[in-house]
């Protein structure tokens, strides 16, 4: 039988071992894939021989992002040990939980992290934080002996906790076999191959981070420039000295990129397209984009499948506005209702996704992970409805709807109207009490520089477009809105405000 391949580094290393596979911005510096895999090796045997680190073993890290994390991980492939980044923007007690729940055998970490590691692994018995990554990237790397990668594609790669809008975050399983076929679909769709660029921003607790496009160009020879955060002015200024070929952001970070000075005269004639997802982006946004020769690729993911579980064709970004379009090559979609029966055309029902990508479950959690399957399939808790055209179209997260008089009412639904006008950036609905409704919608918008909205405004836009239990009756103008750790709106926050 065939071994199946995870060291995809080193396969690379023999087919193009002069080709770039990385770049750090911050340093300037860049490495093939030959250079590349043969510090992962010698990071590798450190790891091993020094620190005692082995297969099944947890090797967390805090730090914001940075190239050393990749090598890192690149040497967990090679030991079979499974990484753990953790959200460098959590709280010491938050992070407690998740040192607890995940218990690594070894922590590394970033300089600005040190002294909360060290609370951090202070109670944990028999564990040895580093103080810093910076070694990882030392100039010279002597040759080491070549260290073949356990081959279970059942084998846990990355423990990636979710972003825990609710209660104690819970720490997705990422296995070999997911990142395979998520690579497998992505570039399907994506038609990537190894002359590919792209920029890395999203942080690496985030599975966008990883596995939107950095694992997927990992697997089809593709090169990757690190950065350490988001930073709209310096991407639009590398999109075109780096003639980026694939860009990845969700409609905020599409936004923000669009309204800098560089935007107009930027070349970004590389750019196939940039892939959108989070969230649907607004028609006029997707406009300004496609004005610029750069096509948007909307999609669908989430930490326990995939995450790249569906894409919209530029084509129809237009015709199919605020579709996320089919299911990827290898992904099975179901919509489906309370009693578990499949939805009728353009019925709202639940999402449910089989395939080989999807998690095999949630770090010591059996009964969370056994709620969220049903015979195969993972319950994504979000609404949708299909079209008799097969496109998808996310109504919103379960937990997101409110009743309103009786009628179920959709955040997303409301949003996507509501940006249709001329003066709203941005806008974000919640269920608020009301004693003669139950519930009743409030937005909060953010507007572009020089208008004005009201709810006069919001009424007269939204007469023609949602039915009138749909249309919100209040309105709060914030000059922007709150965002949480993965870029998305953050509702907790907004329900918080007055």
């Amino acid at each position: 039988m065939i071994q199946p391949q995870v060291d995809w580094l080193r396969k690379w290393a023999e087919y193009t071992p002069t080709a770039r596979v990385l770049r750090d911005h911050a340093r300037d510096r860049q490495w093939t894939y030959a250079e590349a895999d043969r510090r992962a090796t010698a990071l590798a045997h450190h790891l091993n021989g020094a620190l005692g680190i082995g297969r099944g073993d947890r090797v967390a890290v805090l730090a914001q992002n940075c190239t050393e994390t990749v090598f890192l991980f690149f040497a967990c492939v090679k030991l079979g040990a499974v990484l753990v980044p953790l959200n460098f923007r959590l709280t010491q007690n938050e992070l407690d939980r998740l040192v607890a729940d995940c218990t690594p055998n070894l922590m590394l970490v970033g300089d600005q992290e040190k002294a909360v590691a060290d609370a951090l692994m202070a109670p944990v018995p028999d564990r040895q934080p580093i103080s810093t990554l910076t070694p990882f990237l030392m100039d010279d790397v002597a040759p080491s002996a070549v260290m073949d990668a356990p081959s279970d594609l059942d084998h846990a790669a990355m423990i990636l906790y979710t972003a825990g809008s609710t209660g104690l975050p819970k720490g997705a399983v990422i296995t070999h076999r997911m990142m395979l076929w998520n690579a497998v679909n992505t570039a399907l769709r994506l038609d990537i191959t190894s002359e590919d660029h792209t920029l890395g921003y999203a942080p690496f607790f985030h599975t966008g981070g990883w596995h939107v496009l950095l694992t997927p160009f990992l697997h089809h020879g593709a090169s990757t420039t690190i950065l350490e955060r988001f930073d709209a002015d310096l991407i639009m200024e590398l999109m075109a000295r780096e003639r980026v070929t694939l860009l990845f952001g969700v409609p905020t970070m599409m936004r923000m990129l669009s309204e800098t000075e560089a935007f107009t005269s930027a070349d970004l004639e590389a750019c196939r397209y940039a892939i959108v997802g989070g969230a649907p982006m607004p028609i006029p946004l997707i406009n300004t984009w496609h004005d610029k020769g750069v096509p948007i690729r909307q999609g669908y993911g989430m930490t326990e499948v995939g995450p790249n579980c569906f894409s919209l064709h530029q084509d129809e970004a237009i015709r199919k506005r605020g579709s996320i379009g089919q299911p990827n090559f290898y992904i099975e979609a179901r919509v489906v209702d309370a009693a578990g029966a499949d939805c009728a055309t353009d019925e709202p029902g639940e999402l449910w996704l089989r395939s080989e990508v999807v998690t095999p479950g949630y770090w010591n959690k059996p009964e969370e992970t056994a709620a969220a399957m049903c015979d195969g399939w993972f319950r994504t808790g979000d609404v949708v409805r299909r079209d008799a055209e097969g496109f998808h179209f996310v109504m919103d997260r379960k937990k997101n709807m409110f009743i309103s008089g009786g009628e179920n009412v959709y955040p997303a639904e409301v949003e996507h109207a509501i940006e249709d006008h001329a003066s709203v950036r941005e806008a974000a609905v919640i269920g608020v009490p009301d004693s003669q409704w139950g519930e009743v919608g409030k937005v909060f918008v953010s507007l572009h520089e020089g208008c004005t909205f009201d709810l006069s405004d919001l009424q007269a836009h939204c007469r023609d477009r949602l039915a009138r239990y749909k249309i919100p009756k209040h309105v709060r103008v914030l000059p922007e809105l709150p965002l949480n750790q993965a870029g998305k709106i953050d509702r907790r926050q907004l329900a918080e405000l007055d």
